[in-house]
């Protein structure tokens, strides 16, 4: 072995007994400072001269039981269920006087506060109404733009030549309301809508081109936030609702005429419509009106001259015309049947005949044949999603 490694393993040695030295040097200083701090006994603090003891508390046994809350803390309940050992209250001679044991104080009980409640999120606005079969419709935003904003644009949207529907949401507020610009309401949202079609054809460009424009300008006057729906894809939905509705808008026309070449008595033609329930309208026309106020069928003079509240007697004419307006009328067949019934009735009290718009008499087979007609209009128009009669198909068919 060299020189070199002996002086190698004596320096390695002395490291080692220098750290197994420093380790028995720093054990020992450790365990005198130990000993110091736990030297002087402490007393019990209930036996110290001048303490005072609390007031005794019965011990409760541990139970299987559910916990009950009390809102009375817990030092009036012990206050409460102690011993009244004032003058007023003797106590037995016979009965041995316990000492009180001394129980630790209980610790109080740690505060549990709730946990902050999440802010709720912003209730969503509820969709406005819009049919997006039948309308063109026109967003508008704002934090709360007052209704006589809109007042210009309100006036030339009548102008267009179709209905257009204004409704608001007011700041607030969670239900949609009609527009009425000389009204104090600041809202939220408005939605303006106008239809794509009615009896006298499909919306034109230039009448969505010129609403938005209105509202455009109304916009950019007062800082509002605007989005017009797409005009092509309106202008196509405009024309497919159009020939939809051309194809089952139909009118039913049953005539009463006399037999022959004499005329129908009105007057007591004038007595059963009355007695019918039908109602004389300020056009000359008879109507049975439905529970909404809607007409279900009608009866009109042929002559020139309509009805008259004051029908002079004996008054004749060449015949009535008892009208259905095929897609107006819910529960179609059923009002048809009762119109059939009505017109064969009229027929026999003045001594005429039912016959259909040519003149030809109406038998059981004709009636029939327009009632099965009749089933396949209103399939069709169920199928696009507008029933006879419904608030959608009293805006079409308008």
């Amino acid at each position: 072995m060299s020189d070199l490694q002996i002086g190698l393993l004596m320096i390695g040695a002395a490291i080692v007994v220098a750290v197994l030295v420093f380790n028995w040097i720093q054990e020992r200083r450790f365990r005198k400072q130990a000993d110091a701090a736990f030297q002087t006994p402490l007393g019990d603090a209930l036996m110290q001269p001048g303490a005072v003891p609390r007031e005794t508390q019965h011990r409760v046994e541990p139970a299987l039981r559910e916990p009950v809350f009390d809102a009375t803390p817990f030092n009036e309940k012990a206050e409460a269920s102690a011993p009244r050992l004032d003058s007023e209250a003797g106590l037995p001679d016979a009965a041995p006087v316990r000492p009180a044991s001394v129980s630790p104080a209980p610790h109080p009980a740690p505060t549990i506060s709730a946990p902050p409640r999440p802010a709720s999120p912003p209730v969503a606005a509820p969709p406005a109404p819009y049919d997006e079969l039948i309308e063109y419709r026109i967003r508008i935003g704002s934090d709360g733009v007052l209704a006589n904003v809109f007042a210009d644009a309100f006036n030339h949207a009548r102008t267009l030549g179709k209905a257009v529907r204004w409704f608001g949401l007011p700041v607030g507020a969670a239900e949609w309301e009609e527009v009425q610009p000389w009204r104090d309401v600041h809202y939220q949202h408005v939605v303006v809508t106008m239809q794509l079609a009615d009896r006298n054809g499909a919306v034109e460009e230039e009448q969505l081109a010129g609403l938005c424009g209105v509202l455009q300008a109304a916009a950019q006057a007062h800082g509002l936030r605007l989005a017009c729906d797409d005009i092509v894809d309106a202008l196509e939905r405009a024309q497919a609702i159009d020939r939809f509705c051309v194809d089952v808008d139909v009118l039913i026309g049953l005539n009463v005429v006399a037999r022959g070449e004499g005329a129908v008595n009105l007057t007591r033609i004038v007595r059963e419509a009355e007695g019918s329930g039908m109602v004389l309208g300020v056009d000359g026309v008879f109507q049975l009106l439905d529970s909404r106020g809607e007409p279900l069928y009608a009866l009109c003079n042929h002559d020139a001259e309509p009805f008259s509240a004051a029908v002079v007697d004996g008054q004749t004419s060449q015949g009535v015309t008892l009208q259905f307006d095929v897609p107006r009328v819910p529960d179609g067949l059923k009002v048809f049947d009762g119109m059939v019934a009505f017109g064969r009735k009229l027929a026999n009290e003045i001594g005429g005949i039912l016959v259909d718009d040519n003149l030809r008499p109406l038998t059981d087979t004709g009636i029939e044949k327009i009632r099965t007609q009749l089933m396949q209009i209103y399939e069709r128009m169920e199928a696009r999603g507008v029933p006879s009669g419904s608030r959608r198909a009293l805006r079409l068919f308008s």
